[in-house]
């Protein structure tokens, strides 16, 4: 015969605290209930002593407030026991409260632990001061490329600078264009001008 093994039962996530204020409310409720009984008693037993008195049994009516008179007391007790369970069952409360902070702080100060212990100091010093090498290294090269240039050989790079930018630049033609066979291109107003002026003006005789 085979063995059956059963699935493993999930982990209950109610505590004894939390069973222990439960009980205290279902004893709280019981004893509100006890406490309205009482009342509905005490009212009955009051008007029913009435009732004796108008009869003219005394006795008995005597008889019904002594009853009252213990019921009273027995109610005042009650209370008494509701102000020490509701006292209780805050106390509870506020503890379990306390104790989800304190499991905070202590999982809050495990992981900063582990942050701290990834983070050595001697690293992070080494890491600074390669840092601040290569900043200075990379000031003492520009301070060399900046300053090590002659006078001439700015004049090269300002040159050189001046020929990229001419390249860069779209070309512009320079000779006139080829007039077409047969179709006369009339002469610029300024050429015409000049030429009235050059034409030789006769002598009188």
């Amino acid at each position: 015969m085979g063995i059956i093994f059963g699935k493993k039962k999930p982990t209950s996530r109610i505590t004894q605290q939390d069973k222990a204020v439960l009980q205290l409310k279902q004893q709280r409720d019981k004893l509100k209930l006890y406490q309205r009984r009482i009342e509905l008693s005490l009212e009955s037993d009051r008007e029913l002593a009435k009732k004796l008195l108008n009869k003219g049994q005394k006795e008995r009516a005597k008889l019904l407030l002594r009853k009252k008179r213990y019921q009273e007391s027995i109610l005042q007790k009650t209370d008494n026991q509701l102000e020490n369970m509701e006292k209780l069952t805050h106390d509870i409360e506020f503890a379990q409260v306390e104790l989800q902070v304190i499991n905070g702080l202590k999982q809050g100060n495990e992981a900063l632990k582990k942050v701290n212990e990834s983070l050595n100091i001697e690293d992070i010093e080494k890491i600074l001061d390669e840092t601040r090498e290569g900043v200075e290294k990379q000031e003492e090269i520009n301070a060399l490329l900046m300053g090590g240039l002659t006078e001439e050989d700015e004049t090269a790079v300002e040159d050189e600078l001046a020929e990229m930018i001419s390249q860069s630049l779209p070309s512009v033609p320079s000779e006139e264009p080829e007039q077409m066979e047969g179709v006369e291109v009339p002469e610029s107003p300024v050429k015409e001008k000049s030429k009235r002026r050059e034409k030789p003006v006769a002598l009188e005789a």
